[in-house]
């Protein structure tokens, strides 16, 4: 990106499908230009408010956590999940010459597969298609610096903005480093798994660890199961990562958003400083800073109640229908 968070796989714990699941909706497809975007919507819930989930790095829409979801829905929202381009079931792009997200996010100069206005443009695309002329945006990791800059692109199709575990949407490559922690940084670049589905597993319990609070014990048992159910190999395609976050952004700055907005970050974020986060509430007019104890660069369970309660306090305070 031309601002892109973190140089890996992000967000939360992958979602359940166990019995009593959320049910979701058959995917479905949005247009931008010849980039096709997968999408579904939650039933439950449908003739709530718009709720559009942005999701991480590389990762697909199934790493939302369906709890999560359906207490969004029991809160009076209607939500929908796509998988960004070059992500989950959504086009992927041809390969650029970087190669790795780490190289990508330190080059100042690279050719870009696409813009983060393009990107932007895409969850526009997948809200026309859901016949939403506006709606509020929940985004994660990367997702959270797309929907700032859906906010500045579109306000007019934003009705509130909630930026969760993300930097500011309108800095740029090695600028970024100020708020990445250099350690699980490398790390990342340090993993390497085999192109198969039992790759993928490994790479997402292997990611879902680095992203966890250390100060919770991990719960390796759930992460495998989880990952057996979500087998993304997004969470180790290194070159589609790299076109994402390569994305430059070259509109007006975040001190320009208008919608109401929230800001939310773990406190123990392992990945990203919560210096981040306070960046983005200082530099956006009226936007709200939650710091989340004992989170990481993931959406546990423990915090759910917490951020379904501040993403509706934020749509009744500023973000009503439109």
């Amino acid at each position: 990106m031309a601002s892109s968070p973190e140089p890996v796989a992000s967000a939360a714990s992958v979602s359940s499908a166990a019995p009593g699941a959320p049910v979701w909706s058959p995917v479905r497809w949005a247009a931008n230009g010849s980039v096709r975007l997968a999408f579904d919507r939650l039933t439950e819930g449908a003739d709530g408010e718009p709720l559009l989930l942005v999701t991480g790095l590389g990762v697909n829409r199934f790493w939302v956590p369906d709890g999560l979801c359906a207490m969004l829905a029991a809160r009076g929202f209607a939500v929908a999940r796509y998988d960004q381009r070059d992500g989950g079931e959504s086009a992927h792009l041809p390969p650029t010459s970087t190669r790795s997200p780490v190289s990508a996010l330190l080059t100042r100069r690279r050719a870009e597969a696409y813009s983060a206005e393009d990107m932007a443009d895409d969850a526009v695309a997948v809200m026309s298609a859901l016949g939403w002329p506006s709606a509020h945006l929940l985004g994660v990791s990367l997702g959270g610096a797309v929907a700032q800059r859906v906010a500045l692109r579109h306000p007019e199709r934003v009705r509130s903005l909630t930026s969760m575990a993300a930097v500011p949407g309108d800095i740029a490559g090695p600028r970024t480093l100020r708020y990445v922690r250099a350690g699980t940084l490398a790390k990342f670049a340090r993993l390497r798994f085999p192109d198969t589905r039992e790759g993928a597993v490994e790479a997402g319990v292997a990611v879902s660890r680095l992203l966890a609070s250390p100060n919770r014990p991990f719960d390796e048992r759930a992460a495998r199961a989880a990952a057996e159910r979500n087998a993304d190999s997004g969470v180790h395609d290194q070159r589609a990562q790299s076109r994402q976050i390569g994305a430059r952004w070259h509109g007006p700055p975040i001190s320009a958003l208008t919608r109401p907005a929230l800001v939310l970050h773990g406190e123990d974020d392992p990945l990203i400083r919560p210096a981040a986060a306070r960046a983005i509430a200082s530099r956006v007019p009226g936007a709200r800073l939650v710091l989340l104890p004992g989170v990481g660069h993931e959406l546990p369970a423990p915090a759910w109640e917490t951020v379904t309660a501040e993403v509706r306090a934020l749509a009744d305070a500023g973000g009503a229908a439109r």
